[in-house]
């Protein structure tokens, strides 16, 4: 690691690896563009759960379990050691597990490494509460960054709730990626103060229209006006109402990309509405191609009932193609002019429908939409991320001294796991 650079640890479960490389890649870009600014070098340190066999029919665990111990992936070094996970029961037993597999993992690698200047964590449940539990063993200060779910759900079950309420209150920081995260969390019990908000950027390099649409279009035989909806397959994405809405859209044809355990109940809704030639499941998509699948497609559509940030609305933009998308937390911070597309009224199938019409009643040029989503690069939180870490690091240079970071004895605080 650079000895003149801010040095973090990033810490978290949602991280892409060779075998998933789509897994978490918000949380990659976000590291990959701080880093680029050359103020910053980072290891990360990315577990994933136990699992005895990379046979192909256990699916996605098999992927998990191909996972290479260690990799280099855009010049950072990432480890994915692993930590056991117990059925069922997983969600409560998962911030102990979690810290206790990776108390002899971050020995081991801060010997190697020397000192830190802080954890960077990413998700607050279990990952900022394990992260937050390895800062007090290893006397580092942590920053934790709420992505969605992790604040918008999971505090609902009472014992995570506990457990988020130790992270906000022995956190040096939090970040959220939107306003209305940062609201949520000061509802739970955050100072206004401790919690900053910086958001998700997009690559207009990459992301960006294409030059000729054309040509696209024929490649990936669009023939009639195409919507396109990117994401996981899981029941939080809303799928199954943007293609039920299909059935009010006879002019228009659908593709999804994505995986997920919802793939075959999709495939089966799909075929009971009679949609199969004009719905299409893509599987799987490597981020580098999404540019492609929105550039020709002619709006996206994201009808998901939960979200922090949604990147997949700034890809589409930058690549000119609008989009409709659903009245929840995060959205309307993205899609605040005509030229990004529309909000639903509401998150149903007619909802979405009526979106899609009221989008084509008067579109935007697609130029348009490309120049709103330029306004959304990586810069602002960038330098946002180097402000606050450079804070927190001189803080904790006053505290410790100057070689201090990552060489504290361990200490044994309030709410220290068993």
């Amino acid at each position: 690691m650079d000895k003149t650079a801010l040095r973090l640890l990033t810490f978290s479960t949602l991280y892409p690896s060779a075998t998933r490389p789509n897994h978490g890649v918000f949380v990659e870009n976000r590291l990959r563009h701080l880093v680029a600014s050359g103020q910053v070098s980072s290891v990360v340190v990315a577990p994933v759960p136990w699992f005895p066999s990379t046979n192909p029919r256990h699916g996605d665990w098999a992927r998990i379990a191909a996972t290479p111990a260690e990799e280099t992936r855009h010049g950072l070094r990432v480890l994915h050691p692993r930590y056991p996970l117990v059925p069922k029961i997983g969600m409560t037993l998962a911030p102990f597990l979690l810290y206790r597999a990776m108390v002899p993992v971050l020995r081991r690698l801060l010997a190697e490494i020397g000192p830190v200047d802080a954890i960077d964590a990413h998700y607050f449940y279990p990952d900022g509460v394990a992260a937050v539990w390895l800062g007090r063993t290893f006397n580092l200060p942590v920053v934790v960054t709420a992505r969605g779910t992790d604040i918008s759900l999971i505090p609902s079950f009472r014992w995570p709730r506990a457990l988020i309420g130790q992270v906000i209150r022995d956190s040096a920081a939090m970040i959220t990626v939107s306003a209305a995260l940062k609201e949520a969390l000061v509802t739970l019990g955050a100072p206004d103060s401790k919690v900053t908000v910086l958001r998700n950027g997009v690559d207009t390099d990459l992301f960006r229209p294409p030059e000729d649409r054309a040509a696209l279009r024929i490649r990936l035989g669009f023939h009639r006006p195409t919507l396109v909806s990117v994401g996981l397959l899981i029941a939080r994405k809303g799928h199954d109402r943007t293609i039920e809405a299909m059935l009010q859209l006879p002019e228009y044809d659908l593709v999804i990309a994505g995986e997920g355990p919802e793939r075959q109940a999709l495939l089966d809704l799909i075929a009971r509405h009679g949609l199969t030639d004009r719905v299409k499941l893509l599987g799987p998509r490597p981020h580098a191609e999404l540019p492609d699948l929105y550039g020709a497609s002619d709006a996206s559509v994201l009808s998901s009932s939960r979200e922090g940030w949604a990147n997949v609305l700034l890809e589409s933009m930058a690549c000119g193609t609008p989009v409709v998308a659903s009245n929840i937390w995060g959205n309307p911070e993205v899609v605040r002019q005509a030229e990004a597309g529309v909000i639903t009224d509401e998150n149903t199938p007619s909802g979405i429908a009526r979106g899609v019409r009221r989008l084509f009643q008067d579109p935007a040029p697609r130029p348009a939409t490309r120049a709103y989503a330029e306004q959304f690069g990586w810069d602002e939180t960038t330098q946002g991320q180097l402000t606050l870490f450079a804070r927190i690091a001189e803080r904790r240079a006053r505290s410790c001294g100057a070689d201090g970071f990552g060489h504290g004895a361990p200490v044994a605080l309030r709410g220290n796991p068993p």
